[in-house]
């Protein structure tokens, strides 16, 4: 396996996936009829717009997931690491793999497995107009109500809030920096970058970016691949 080039994807596919109820890590969970972390390698291999990509797999699954990166002849695929005991620790851990000279390192969970080259281009662009990093978002509809002591405190205004997504893009040095900092309370890297005055643009999200956390979830992206559930 190698690879090198200016934009590098660290993918993140080390979760346990305790709500699928699977004896194996959500990675390894069966999409399809493969594994679920086979379906963001071959498409990130096959995206114009990356060069290389590191995996950071369950701790102990390192083998099993070189294995699979061969098997799916995903030559962009340049090393394997395993994760850490957060998601944070984990992507401190790939970005250790990360080209020094690297200009753009995006960040993707392998659990939203329906990744296009669509929205990797949409999060590229910002960094190319000043911004610091771009997150794809989208548009909340339900209604949100804060709660305190089980009663609600009061109804939040919607208009201007976006559930954000991944693949998440920043300038290569900016992420390093931030990672090398405290990431306690960390929710994605986009937070992360923001701690230290980076400024980040939303692009347009995809629904289709669902994160898989329970079976249900998984039924939906096997519908959406086009394959019975």
């Amino acid at each position: 396996m190698s690879g090198a080039g200016a934009t590098w994807v660290v993918l993140v596919a080390a979760g346990e996936g305790r709500r699928l109820g699977a004896d194996r890590p959500k990675a390894f969970v069966a999409l399809a009829g493969r594994p679920l972390l086979a379906e963001s390698i071959e498409r990130l291999d096959g995206c114009a717009w990356v060069d290389a990509i590191v995996v950071v797999a369950p701790p102990g699954w390192e083998e099993p997931t070189i294995l699979l990166a061969e098997e799916l002849v995903a030559g962009k695929v340049s090393s394997v690491v395993a994760g850490g005991a957060t998601r944070a620790g984990s992507v401190r851990a790939g970005l250790a793999e990360v080209a020094d000279d690297a200009l753009v390192t995006i960040v993707h969970d392998a659990a939203r497995p329906l990744v296009t080259d669509a929205v990797v281009e949409r999060v590229l662009a910002p960094l190319a107009e000043g911004y610091d990093g771009a997150v794809p978002g989208i548009a909340v509809s339900d209604t949100l109500k804060r709660v305190e002591r089980g009663a609600v405190a009061e109804t939040v205004a919607r208009d201007s809030l976006v559930a954000v997504q991944t693949p998440q893009a920043f300038l290569a040095d900016g992420l390093r920096a931030a990672y090398a900092g405290d990431l306690d309370g960390a929710t994605d890297c986009a937070s992360v970058v923001e701690r230290r005055g980076g400024r980040i643009a939303v692009v347009e999200g995809d629904p289709r970016l669902l994160k898989v956390t329970t079976p249900d979830d998984l039924a939906i992206v096997e519908q959406w691949l086009g394959l019975p559930s």
